[in-house]
Parts: structure tokens; sequence; C-alpha cells
């Protein structure tokens, strides 16, 4: 780093403590395909001499080999590190670069620009502090510069750069710059952006990125280093209440347990009244502890441990704050989604939220609308697909402390994740807390499920048949439900079409439908278990996701799940209410098997094998496992 070679050289450590103590600003680089975003950020690590010898005649050889400027320095090969973008010259992934001056520290992400990886730019953004977007001068406003601001304006990012790239190749026309600058303004206030600077430049020959350009006599404004040497970092997140996620109970022996977590925003002092949530309990910081030892206060940015005077139930994803001035809690929010998974968002499919450090269970509702980020119009939609962003209920199966994510990124930001792949399959934005869930609450019951089985003499159960249409679930089900009732054992039958002849008589055969169906049929049985109930459930019930649901909605204790396992050509064979039949003819979309997929269970209590086993044989060995785990002796 040649701007402190000499303290180096002179002083290690003061050179150490020269750097830990500087700021940080943390930004990204988006805007459309070709637009400079890597030769920008490959030149501020070449003027700011964050490059080894090493690897600047690395840098140098692969310019004459790969590059794309003749063989002269190709700054873009200092970020475009994957095979796949040196080949294409384009950015696919998102890469962090880290460099520094004199004045401050400074972590770069680069985002790529292409819509299918819409995704990729907003994981740069969900930490940035400002965003460099920009535009190539003979191109002007495009869609991806539309997109990329739209997203920025999302995440909160509150210092937007507009740099207006490659304007040594529309010779340094002031009035091309005038015209992008309008245009982007124009889109800019209508979704909310109100305050920018737009910088006239040429990533490839440094102009307005370190020294003003003498091409540029007509631009009174800051060069682009300049300016993120001075924008303000986290200078309002010390002012706002106190608040930590706590990341890890610390208990290093039977006289210490402490809470740590980085602070989030605010300040705490010894002695602070304090409240956990979401249960809300109160008690008194004692100590704030550091690894260079006690502290009598800690403001935002710094991680701590704090004991407390009393004992509360405090776990690893709660909430503490200031006592006087607590976050909300609730389990039901509006929110905006930006879906990142190849699969589609379905409506009601269970996945998982993580909020800070907490993991809760959760579920979408149909969107209200999508947003087309061309024209800002708010589109009618029953699903998201990858890289749609859309604003959504979401419901949580328990109550967590948040906070608007304009008021903070830390309690209003979130992730979701596939509970089966454990893949990101979107990112999110709290709006705020639907009133239903302040209002709701659930009713204790004097009679319990417990109560309610041994009255029945039995011990309730969810058995829940899958197969292909044709498989013979329902005649199957039946058969066991006619044992059992011969028993005297209080049984009820679901069957699929039964079913939608009522409670599901609205919903269609589209995915988001079929995953619908089965949420409310899960519901449904486990009241009925809760009644007591030995429930038989027979539903194509063709996807992991929504049998996986019902089992946590019923529990593993009670859920049973039965593949009756018929191979396709047998199920079409018989085909009994000529549905098949139909569907290849092409009267029937969306139909299992055929057009629409059926995912096999991978591990289910029993296999019912159809080409071996009679209806009554398979009732038979279905009855005999419940006799074995006790759920009708």
């Amino acid at each position: 780093m040649a701007h402190q070679d000499a303290l180096i050289a002179q002083d290690i450590d003061a050179y150490l403590k020269v750097h830990e103590t500087k700021s940080m600003l943390r930004f990204l680089t988006c805007g459309s395909v070709d637009d400079g975003k890597s030769t920008l950020i490959g030149r501020l690590l070449y003027d700011s001499k964050m490059i080894f010898e090493d690897q600047l005649a690395a840098l140098e050889s692969d310019s004459k080999t790969v590059g794309t400027q003749g063989g002269a320095i190709d700054f873009a090969l200092l970020v475009d590190g994957l095979a796949a973008e040196r080949e294409q010259g384009i950015t696919i992934d998102v890469a962090y670069r880290f460099f520094s001056t004199e004045k401050r520290k400074f972590i770069v992400a680069d985002t790529p620009g292409h819509e299918q990886y819409t995704r990729n730019m907003v994981t740069g953004a969900s930490t940035a502090d400002a965003a460099i977007i920009l535009i190539d001068a003979r191109k002007g406003v495009l869609t991806q510069t539309r997109r990329h601001s739209y997203l920025v304006k999302l995440l909160g990012i509150r210092h937007v750069i507009l740099a207006i790239n490659k304007m040594d190749l529309v010779n340094w026309s002031r009035e091309t710059f005038d015209k992008i600058l309008a245009d982007y303004r124009v889109f800019a206030e209508k979704i909310g952006i109100t305050t920018f600077t737009a910088i006239p430049m040429s990533a490839l020959n440094g102009d307005n990125i370190l020294d003003r350009s003498a091409h540029t006599p007509w631009y009174d404004g800051p060069t682009l280093m300049g300016l993120l040497e001075v924008l303000p970092v986290e200078d309002d997140l010390a002012a706002k209440p106190f608040r930590m996620p706590v990341q890890w109970v610390n208990r290093p022996n039977l006289d210490f347990r402490g809470f740590s977590g980085l602070v989030a925003t605010g300040t705490v002092k010894r002695g602070d009244q304090i409240r956990a949530l979401p249960s809300a309990r109160t008690s008194t910081v004692e100590r704030i502890v550091t690894k260079d030892g006690d502290l009598e206060q800690a403001v935002a940015g710094q991680s701590i441990t704090i004991t407390l005077k009393d004992e509360i139930d405090i776990s690893r994803g709660d909430v503490i704050v200031c006592a006087n001035a607590p976050a909300q809690v609730a389990d039901q929010f509006e929110t905006t989604i930006v879906w990142m998974d190849d699969q589609p968002m379905l409506p009601g499919r269970a996945l998982l939220m993580k909020l800070g450090a907490r993991t809760v269970g959760a579920s979408i509702t149909e969107p209200k609308y999508k947003v087309n980020v061309n024209t800002m119009e708010h589109v009618a939609a029953k699903r998201l697909e990858l890289n749609e962003i859309g604003v959504c209920n979401v419901s949580l199966d328990t109550p967590v402390a948040f906070e608007a994510y304009t008021e903070s990124r830390d309690l209003g930001g979130f992730i979701l994740i596939d509970r089966f792949t454990n893949r990101t399959a979107g990112a999110g934005m709290i709006h705020f807390a639907l009133r239903r869930s302040e209002n709701i609450h659930w009713q204790a019951l004097e009679v319990s499920k417990a109560a309610r089985a041994s009255l029945k003499r039995q011990s309730p159960a969810v058995l829940w048949f899958t197969g292909l249409s044709g498989a013979g679930k329902s005649t199957i089900a039946n058969l066991v439900e006619k044992k059992l009732h011969s028993l005297g054992r209080h049984t009820y039958l679901l069957d699929g079409d039964n079913v939608r002849h009522g409670l599901n008589r609205d919903l269609g055969f589209t995915d988001e439908d079929r995953v619908e169906n089965i949420r409310r049929v899960a519901e449904v049985s486990r009241l009925m278990a809760e009644a007591g109930l030995i429930v038989l459930v027979s539903f194509i019930s063709p996807f992991r996701a929504e049998r996986r649901m019902a089992r946590t909605r019923v529990g593993d204790e009670d859920f049973i799940e039965i593949h009756i396992d018929t191979p396709l050509a047998v199920a079409e064979s018989r085909d009994v209410k000529g549905l098949y039949k139909k569907a290849r003819a092409g009267q029937l979309k969306n139909f299992t098997g055929i057009d629409s997929p059926y995912e096999t269970p991978e591990a289910p209590e029993l296999r019912i094998d159809t080409t071996d086993l009679s209806p009554e044989e398979a009732a038979e060995q279905i009855c005999a496992y419940l006799q074995s785990r006790g759920s009708h002796a």
C-alpha cells in the first residue's frame, strides 16, 4: 500500500493502529452488462496501490492473453476471477474486494449485470452503505439500470452515486452527460431516490476516479474516490434505541452466564433496564464484557457480552432491547420478497425464515402483487418466479422481535430457506406487523388431547396415504377404516375427491392450488388428531415439501406416511375414472404423472407395493403396523 509505505517501514505498530481506527465503507457497483463495473473496481485497486508485484505481473500477462483492451492492462481481470467470466467477459457472481486509502478502508462488491443474476446483486447490496450505479455513456439508462436502482432503493442503501462511464467514447460530451442525468432523475424520482451524485468518468483511463480530469472542465463535482472517502457511515445508529440480537449464550463455567452479540443500534450502559424479546421479561445490565475487559458502556457496532442481575430465560435468536423503548413482536407481516430460487414461490409452502440469529417456520400467502421494475407497475400474480419481486404477507409459527426494514436492516431484513434443500429461496424486507397478529391469541383449553384420546381408549394418529391416481389409496384406506371401526376405534377418512366437494371446492389443480389443498387438509387432520381420532388421509399429495409440512403440523409422533407404491403404467392401466385417458388427450391439464410431477416419498413409515399385495393384504399390513405402535391397542 504505497500511500503508507514509509510508515510501514518505520513503525509497523503505528501503521496497524492507524489502520485499525479507520472507518469502513461498504459499497457495491451495479448496472447493466458491460457498463464497466469490474474495470472501475480494478482501477480503484490499481490506483490505491493494493496490488502485489506478482499480481501485477499476472495481470499484465492475462491482459495480453484474455484481456479485452488489445494487450493493454485490462483492469476488469483483477475482479472477474471465475474462468467462465474471463471467457465470456462478464461477471456472473458477486466478487468482494478490499482496499484502503489514507482516510478510509473499503469493501466493494462487484455485482453481475445480467437479469438472471439479479439475486446475486441483492446479495451484494444487503450490507452496502453506498451504491455506484454505472451507465455506459453511449447507451444511456437501460432496463438493468432501472432494475438495479429500484433494488438499491428497496434495500435501503442511503448513498447513490451515478457513474456515467466511458465518457471518452462520446468525446466527453457535456450534452450527453446532461441528457443521461435528466433521464435518470425522472426515473429516480418515481422510485423515491431523491438525492444522488452524478460523476462523468472513464474507468479505463482513470478520469475523475482519483484525480479531476482535464477532459471535463465543465464538471465541478467531486472525484469518485474523493466522494467515497467522505460519505457518512452508520452515523445515526448510535442515536437509535438499544438493540442487540443474541448470537450466543456464553456459559464458560457455572459462575458465568452472559449473552453475546453485536450491538445493532443504540447504546447500553451498566445499570440500564433491558427487556428480552419475545418473552418481554426485564432485568438490569450488571456487566458489559469484552475480550479487552469490562466496559461502562457499549455502542452500535461493538461486539459484547452482557450479564444480567436476574436469571431470566434468554436464548440464541432473542433480542435484548432497552426496556422503555422495545422493538415490536409479531408473527404475521406484510413484506417485500425478492425470490431467488429456480423453483417458483408457491403460496402456502412451508419454508424457514432467518431473521438475525433466529430461524423459525414460515409460509407465504399469495402475492398481493409483483412489481414490474421497468415500469413500476403493480402486476397481479399467483406466484413469484426467479428474480421476481412481490409484496406478500408472511406468517410464522412463533412470534419474533422485529422492526420495519426502513428502521433497521438487522431486525427488518430476512432470508427464506427451503426446508428440504437448505437453499436460500428468497430475501425479504418487513414493512409492518399485520394487525390481526396483535389481536389473535391462543385460547387456553381445559380438555387436553391426551384426555380426549383417553376417553376413546386409543392413541390418535394421522395415516397419510400418498401415491399416484389409481394406485389404490382410497380402496385401501376404506378397508383400513372398516377394520378399525369393527374394533371399536374412532376414525375419520378424509378422501381427496370428497374434500374437493366442500372444504376445497374453490381449488383447482395448479401447483399453487395443490399446495393450498394439502395445507388445509393438514390443518384439519391435526385438529381431528387433537380430538383423539385416528385420521385416514387419502390424497395424491405429489410434493415432498407439502407432505413434510403436514408431518410438521401434525407432529412426528402421530404422523404415519404410507406410500401406496404403484408404477405409473399399472396405475394408468386401471384408470377407473378415465382420468389418464383425458390427460393423454390433453383434456386434463396438470395431471400427476403425466404433465405434473409426483415426488416419491424418501422415508415413509410404510411402503405398500400393490403389484405384490391385494388391497385386503395391504390393509392387514397397515393394521398390524398400527397394532405394533399402539395406535389402536
